[in-house]
């Protein structure tokens, strides 16, 4: 046996190599991440837009199957907007063959002998080209246009609910937008107004859509010419909607503020505060883009209503030429008066189903629906949790202050809606409680999803019985009465 010394090799050989020593194992090299999908990447541009268009998608395809074949494939019977646009093309401001038969005369305005139309014109402004090329109103539809604009309205308020997560001013996470966009399309009035298509419901879908753009332009004063085109199309659609203009203006003063993060105290100390530290220069500049569209439209409106009736004011679309205005409320209290006031709050507040007395009936309906509509917390109950908010802030103050206008000159405003199911005037600032929700950072939970089903439930079934002869035992139809005779 060799000794334990002894070399392994005979003598005049070189050594052999030292084996190497065992490498320790190393780990796997991780395979690079598979590149997402770019249009899938959380928090990009590409795919705030895909869900917009999504959520554009879904809402347009429910809103033409509720309102069904009748209205998107013919005129409807109040195309009002369509014989505007058709009195443009012909280079008049009055309806060329006056007020078609079919319409039985519904809210015509009479001046000098001819026939106008009384509501404010942007609606017809975008029919035009295809009143153009359908050669009469009669052969446009009308209905099937609003629907396709319809969609518009919750698809952009998603882009500003992501707008307010990304910079930090909401909680909110995506499917939670995504989730409110569709309780406003779905679960408020907006659904019932989206699928008529008819004159007074045109100009709210066209309203909503146009104000939606504002608020998102107005964020942050980001984009303030787009933000003053926004609004004249909003206010010449719904002309209560200018009051939200405040709106910019307070984002532009915050975004014109140095040092804005560092202000303390009470409400009025930090107002005091921001107004002293403001760049004026900024201010102006930024007031000055926003207010140029505005001008642009009172001139435009101005110089419409001169040439038809003789008037210089921007907002005198003619609706004192209405025949019934002679000897109306309108006539004794004017457009607006306190005067209305109880009855529209009725309306907004205590207006509730009507349900059969014992042994009575409701011609065969199980309940009936007063035509001057339901309460708004009733049919969007989602509503009642602005009273209890989670947080409040600045923007919370600044989105209440801009819906006071509407709220307030709607509840003044000479008729209640009537007809309707729901409190229609309420699409004038419906965005904004949407938005308000979100600020107000409730948790979407339980009663969330409870309080969302109801109201959409409600809202579907105004969508898809209002005005349908199949449903008219549903509703009550009486202009004196509000709430259940005894």
């Amino acid at each position: 046996m060799a000794e334990a010394d002894e070399p392994e090799t005979e003598p005049g050989e070189p050594a052999p190599e030292p084996a190497p020593e065992p490498k320790a194992p190393q780990p796997k090299a991780e395979s690079p991440p598979k590149a997402s999908v770019p249009w899938m990447t959380r928090d990009t541009r590409k795919r705030r837009l895909l869900v917009a268009a999504a959520i554009y998608l879904l809402t347009v395809i429910v809103f033409a199957v509720v309102a069904g074949p009748d209205r998107m494939g013919t005129h409807t019977a109040f195309n009002h907007y369509a014989h505007l646009a058709d009195a443009w093309l012909h280079g008049k401001h009055y309806i060329i063959r006056g007020g078609p038969g079919y319409a039985g005369g519904n809210d015509f305005a009479d001046f000098q002998g001819k026939t106008y139309i009384s509501f404010p014109p942007m609606p017809a402004v975008l029919m035009v080209p295809l009143v153009w090329l359908a050669g009469s109103p009669e052969n446009f539809r009308d209905g099937q246009f609003i629907v396709w604009l319809a969609g518009l309205g919750p698809a952009v308020l998603f882009l500003v609910l992501e707008k307010l997560r990304r910079t930090g001013r909401t909680e909110r996470v995506e499917w939670e937008n995504v989730a409110l966009s569709i309780a406003f399309a779905f679960g408020s009035v907006y659904f019932f107004t989206a699928v008529q298509g008819t004159v007074w419901f045109a100009a709210h879908v066209v309203g909503v859509g146009a104000l939606a753009c504002f608020l998102l332009f107005s964020l942050d004063a980001e984009r303030p010419v787009l933000a003053g085109i926004a609004l004249a199309c909003a206010w010449t659609s719904r002309p209560l909607m200018l009051t939200v203009a405040v709106f910019f203006v307070i984002e532009a003063i915050r975004a014109s503020c140095k040092d804005l993060e560092n202000i303390e105290g009470g409400l009025f100390a930090r107002i005091e505060t921001t107004l002293r530290r403001v760049d004026k220069v900024a201010l102006s500049k930024l007031l000055a883009l926003f207010g140029a569209p505005l001008i642009v439209s009172f001139a435009l409106a101005s110089a419409y209503n001169q040439a038809r009736f003789g008037d210089p004011r921007p907002f005198a679309f003619g609706h004192e030429y209405l025949p019934w205005v002679r000897g109306s409320r309108l006539a004794a209290w004017g457009l607006f008066s306190y005067h209305y006031l109880a009855k529209n709050l009725g309306c907004v507040v205590t207006s509730l189903p009507y349900l059969a007395p014992k042994g009575g009936d409701l011609r065969g309906a199980p309940f009936q629906i007063n035509a001057h509509g339901l309460a708004l917390w009733f049919v969007t109950p989602l509503y009642l949790l602005l009273l209890w908010p989670k947080k409040r802030g600045g923007l919370h103050l600044t989105l209440w202050v801009s819906a006071f206008g509407c709220i307030a000159g709607n509840l003044l405003y000479q008729n209640t809606g009537w007809a309707q199911f729901g409190y229609r005037f309420s699409n004038d600032y419906a965005l904004i409680f949407f938005m308000l929700l979100a600020v107000g950072a409730r948790p979407v939970r339980k009663l969330f999803f409870v309080l969302l089903a109801w109201g959409i439930v409600w809202n579907a079934f105004g969508a898809v019985s209002f005005d349908r002869q199949d449903f008219a035992s549903y509703y009550f139809s009486a202009r004196d009465i509000i709430y259940q005779p005894d």
